[in-house]
């Protein structure tokens, strides 16, 4: 709808992709990069919607412990590839 909140901006991206493809609009607009922290952020939810700590220190803390939780998740789902031969 052209009325709509927000329909400008999207009739533009759409006009962008039809005219340079999918992957150069993506790379120009940083979507894959804004998609992949909406990602991440949704994962952090996962593990707690809220800080238990009152500390500013310990909440500092508690957010790291997290952060280190996703890296080491991530790190194992990455394969690992061997050349054969």
């Amino acid at each position: 709808k052209k009325d709509s909140p927000g329909a400008g901006a999207r009739n533009e991206a759409l006009r962008a992709i039809k005219r340079f493809g999918r992957t150069l609009w993506r790379r120009w607009s940083g979507y894959h990069r804004r998609s992949r922290v909406e990602t991440k952020m949704n994962c952090m939810k996962l593990l707690g919607q809220k800080l238990m700590s009152r500390d500013f220190d310990r909440q500092t803390a508690e957010l790291q412990v997290r952060i280190a939780i996703l890296n080491r998740f991530t790190a194992l789902g990455i394969p690992v590839t061997q050349p054969v031969g």
